[in-house]
């Protein structure tokens, strides 16, 4: 990946990984927007964003994206933190509601996100969608079960037997939905450039050791 040229970085994560968080950290450093489930189905919802509507903006210019953000006057500021409702939500049920409607959509926002400007982006299927892209990187963030359940027992004030409940659901979840819509599986190193264990490293290694590999 050149960082020097328009490039866009997607990053699939284990449920209590810390993935997100190091997401984050990766586009703060690089001074690129960052993108995942929550803002992208935010954006979808409050816009009324649909395959239908993106065509016609894309009828209308070629860089539907940049004119649909000044349009709606959505600057710089966006990220997550503006929806922090839907964040909760789409960690609870992160693909029960997905249909091949929202798929579709999901995939014309990206692809229009990342024709603008240079962005990470967690999640969505991304590896799939961007494997094409002639300056992606595709990464795999993985823990092991008994530190992710650690992680999500502290953040939800939960028992680690609940914690560890919500991540097999999850993963059986995003795991169909990713099968179901791209082929193969989340699991697949194959779909990724780098692949990343994060016990016993601190989100801010796991970001040094990515910064290391993009240079």
């Amino acid at each position: 990946m050149n960082k020097n040229e328009k490039f866009v970085i997607t990053l699939n994560r284990e449920l209590g990984s810390g993935g997100r968080t190091i997401g984050r950290l990766i586009a703060e450093r690089l001074g690129v927007p960052f993108y995942d489930k929550a803002l992208i189905n935010a954006l979808e919802e409050k816009y009324g964003l649909t395959t239908d509507e993106i065509e016609r903006m894309k009828g209308r210019s070629h860089s539907w994206w940049a004119d649909f953000k000044r349009a709606m006057n959505i600057g710089a500021e966006l990220n997550a933190k503006q929806y922090s409702n839907y964040h909760i939500d789409a960690e609870k049920l992160p693909d029960a509601l997905s249909t091949d409607e929202i798929f579709a959509t999901e995939q014309e926002v990206l692809r229009g996100i990342a024709a603008d400007e240079s962005c990470v982006i967690a999640g969505r299927c991304g590896f799939y969608v961007f494997r094409e892209h002639p300056n992606h990187l595709s990464i795999l963030i993985q823990a092991s079960m008994e530190s992710r359940v650690a992680r999500v027992a502290s953040k939800r004030n939960i028992t680690p037997e609940k914690a560890r409940d919500i991540i097999e659901h999850v993963d059986k979840m995003r795991e169909n939905y990713v099968n179901k819509y791209t082929g193969t599986s989340r699991y697949d190193t194959r779909n990724y450039d780098l692949v990343l264990r994060v016990d016993g490293k601190t989100e801010e290694e796991l970001a040094d050791i990515i910064m290391q590999y993009i240079k």
